[in-house]
């Protein structure tokens, strides 16, 4: 069974964790068609949705850093959902060895990574706040030496894994 560990999290344009009954409510109330209400799902919601600035977390960053309340509100609900996630995933599975951040937020995203692991030493996860900081799209373990759980930037090449997909559907249908 597989699983993608932040599915439904509120990032980029995506929406979040909805409940259905949410999404008829307000197609009903807005008067959407099923694909407005697709449209607006996952193209005006997430970070743009929340911030008013962007569906891009270095725009959301820079502006919650200029003082942006309502981009400091989804930066901070970014990081409180990703928390749920760990903490969710980490009663299913037993525990936990290793945080793995990746993707363009996880791998660059200093201020993602520090809010994410804030207030999680109860977990034994403890990050060094210099490597955390200095860090962006490297493979570089970021957690302390006393840390029980390990915390790592793990960069992905997403184009070529879409190319490899491609290719494999092109086989495939030959």
């Amino acid at each position: 069974m597989g699983f993608t560990p932040l599915d439904g999290v509120v990032m980029g344009t995506r929406s979040g964790a909805v409940d259905p009954s949410a999404v008829t409510y307000v197609a009903k109330k807005l008067g959407l068609t099923p694909d407005q209400m697709s449209d607006y799902l996952n193209k005006k919601s997430g970070l743009l949705g929340v911030s008013g600035v962007g569906s891009d977390n270095r725009e959301v960053q820079k502006a919650a850093d200029e003082g942006d309340e309502r981009a400091k509100l989804v930066s901070s609900m970014l990081c409180y959902e990703i928390k749920k996630y760990i903490g969710s995933y980490a009663a299913a599975m037993n525990g936990m060895d290793a945080i793995l951040f990746t993707g363009g937020i996880g791998e660059n995203s200093w201020e993602v990574r520090k809010g994410v692991c804030d207030d999680m030493e109860f977990f034994g996860i403890k990050i060094d706040e210099e490597l955390n900081k200095n860090t962006r799209g490297k493979l570089m373990k970021i957690s302390t030496p006393d840390s029980k759980v390990e915390v790592w930037i793990v960069p992905t090449n997403e184009e070529l894994l879409i190319a490899r997909d491609t290719l494999a559907i092109v086989e495939a249908n030959k």
